[in-house]
């Protein structure tokens, strides 16, 4: 959410101010795959460093001069493929050359790499059936990792990642309308900051919850080895309980919700337990207080959790079907009330000038959840103008959910839906979709980012293609769907300019340096596993990006530095929808 830059170096997706040591350090030292002549031999060949599924198309790409290639298996070094690379193509967002090397025809699992004669071999990756299972499980384990006001601790398997429980206690700022203390412990710290928000929280759980309803049989028996497993609720739903357990405690008595529970400004970078700034609930700073995208994304959030929920707990799924319709109820009194930083708060602010679309969003859910005709009548007087959002996407994001209305209702099967705006939304979905399949062959990396697309938080675009395909493909079955998805995972999993893994510690050469609180205040020696960083931005609105030269073109202005927030830092948005797309491609 981009704003202005001032010379203390404000955050400008979240107001947080930079130490100037943190910001020089990201000016003096740049990633190795930055700096002029550094590019060594094994990142010229781009990989998936996780690796591929033995029934899918398997391509790496090669951004220096050669001929052949060859797979070699790493057990033993024996060659177990070789063919020609494609001809060169010039990948105009990176500036590129790159000759594709297909290994589409090696079907036997296992460990392997690739050697390039001339320049050198890859990162190691794997095939197989089952070679996203972990990926997924960090990604997941991610969100257990920004659990705030409890303590966590990731396990034997991550020594020392632990903390105890922190912002444990709550109070209204005066902003809010009311005095004291409030219990809003827990929720997910929303980024690289401590701040919890509600409408990032909304389309972070949502995405979530979706993934859930639709690939749960493949989710269902995945140990996440948080403290709820084994209490008879997939992991993946517990796991989400922990946020929506917060939001419904934003929510005031009149049912509306308040935007976020932030501190005033942003803390150093310490450790979650040692931030003492006061959590305070915010909110508008006059009548009524609370804010129509809020309490319309609570409404939506809610009502998904009364369906999926009820067959684990059902008092659970009724409370939460009681707080979507208050939330409801309250926007249909207050339809546009929306949110700027009242004076003296300087964290996120996550404004939007339109709520019309979270209101969609909650009507669609309550009635695929109820399936009463008030909600069904709603939408449909409402639909159509929010059609053109599905004819470009990618199209979730935090401030554009009327999407995920519009698929709600078309997935919803429910009789009596209207077949008319039914056939309406799928139409225009798949032929985005066939659209999108297309363009992303021809791209030279296959990654179905456009120019544009390289924004803050152009990782979460491109996992955004991917949430796009995979519902087209629930729509109408088609491979193409799918196997495009997967590029845009191979993107993000390595098979990109810089040749790394933008998920930390997952695979051979992942980013290092996050902005991200935890992995920043020097008590461990890697960053938190599992999390995605925002990815190149040409916007280029901090300090680091705005040193990088020039003429750099889009894909790569990037740097992996903790002070590089507009384009290193983990967001719980785009987070879930890496794990959305991790789930559409499980085996």
């Amino acid at each position: 959410m981009p704003g202005s830059l001032f010379l203390d170096f404000i955050h400008a997706r979240s107001g947080r101010k930079l130490p100037i040591a943190a910001v020089l350090a990201g000016l003096v030292i740049f990633p190795a795959a930055l700096a002029a002549g550094a590019e060594s031999a094994s990142l010229a060949i781009k990989v998936d460093q996780v690796g591929y599924l033995l029934d899918g198309p398997k391509v790496a790409f090669v951004s220096a001069p050669a001929a052949t290639f060859q797979v070699r298996r790493c057990s033993d070094n024996v060659v177990v493929f070789q063919a020609t690379l494609a001809p060169p193509q010039v990948d105009t967002n990176s500036g590129d050359q790159v000759q594709a090397a297909d290994f589409s025809g090696l079907q036997q699992a296992g460990s392997y790499y690739i050697e390039v004669p001339g320049v050198g071999r890859s990162w190691n990756f794997t095939l197989g059936k089952n070679v996203f299972d972990r990926t997924y499980y960090l990604a997941m384990r991610g969100f257990y990792g920004q659990r705030c006001g409890t303590a966590v601790d990731l396990g034997p398997e991550f020594p020392g990642y632990s903390h105890p429980a922190c912002h444990l206690h709550g109070e209204f700022h005066p902003s809010s309308g009311a005095k004291g203390t409030r219990d809003n412990i827990g929720g997910w710290h929303d980024a690289g900051d401590y701040g919890r928000y509600m409408v990032n929280s909304g389309i972070a759980t949502g995405t979530l919850l979706w993934a859930w309803e639709i690939y749960g049989e493949k989710l269902k028996n995945i140990s996440l080895k948080i403290p709820e497993s084994g209490n008879g609720t997939p992991d993946i739903l517990n796991e989400a309980r922990w946020n929506l357990e917060w939001m419904l405690k934003m929510q005031d008595d009149d049912g509306g919700a308040w935007h976020k529970q932030t501190s005033t400004h942003f803390s150093g970078f310490v450790a979650p337990q040692d931030d003492t700034l006061p959590s305070e609930v915010i909110g508008t700073g006059a009548a009524p207080w609370k804010s129509t995208c809020a309490t319309a994304d609570l409404a939506a959030v809610a009502a998904i959790a009364a369906r999926v929920y009820q067959p684990y707990d059902a008092k659970f799924a009724g409370r939460a079907l009681e707080a979507a319709r208050r939330a409801w109820a309250w926007t249909a009194q207050h339809p546009d009330v929306t949110f700027r930083n009242p004076p003296g708060i300087s964290t996120g602010e996550y404004a939007d000038a339109n709520c019309a679309d979270e209101r969609l969003w909650a009507a669609a859910e309550l009635g695929r959840t109820t399936g009463e005709p008030a909600f069904h009548n709603f939408f449909l007087q409402n639909y159509a103008q929010f059609l053109p959002t599905l004819d470009t996407p990618p199209a979730e994001n935090w401030s554009s959910v009327a999407p995920m209305a519009l698929w709600t209702y078309a997935l919803s099967h429910r009789k009596g839906s209207d077949a008319k705006a039914v056939q309406a939304i799928r139409g225009r979905t798949l032929a985005a979709a066939h659209a999108v399949v297309e363009r992303t062959r021809g791209n030279p990396y296959h990654v179905s980012l456009l120019a544009k697309d390289y924004v803050w938080g152009s990782n979460g675009v491109a996992a955004g293609y991917g949430i796009y395909l995979l519902i087209a493909n629930v729509f109408q079955p088609d491979q193409g769907f799918v196997d495009t998805a997967r590029d845009n995972l191979h993107y993000l999993l390595g098979r990109n300019t810089f040749s790394l893994s933008w998920v930390t510690q997952v695979g051979e050469n992942s980013f290092q340096h996050p902005h991200h609180r935890p992995s920043g205040d020097g008590k461990q020696d890697k960053p938190w596993p599992g999390l995605l960083s925002g990815g190149p931005n040409a916007g280029r609105q901090d300090a680091v990006l705005a040193a990088l030269p020039k003429d750099l073109p889009p894909a790569r202005v990037y740097a992996d530095r903790l002070a590089s927030y507009a384009s290193n830092e983990i967001a719980i948005n785009w987070q879930a929808s890496l794990v959305f797309l991790l789930a559409g491609v499980l085996q």
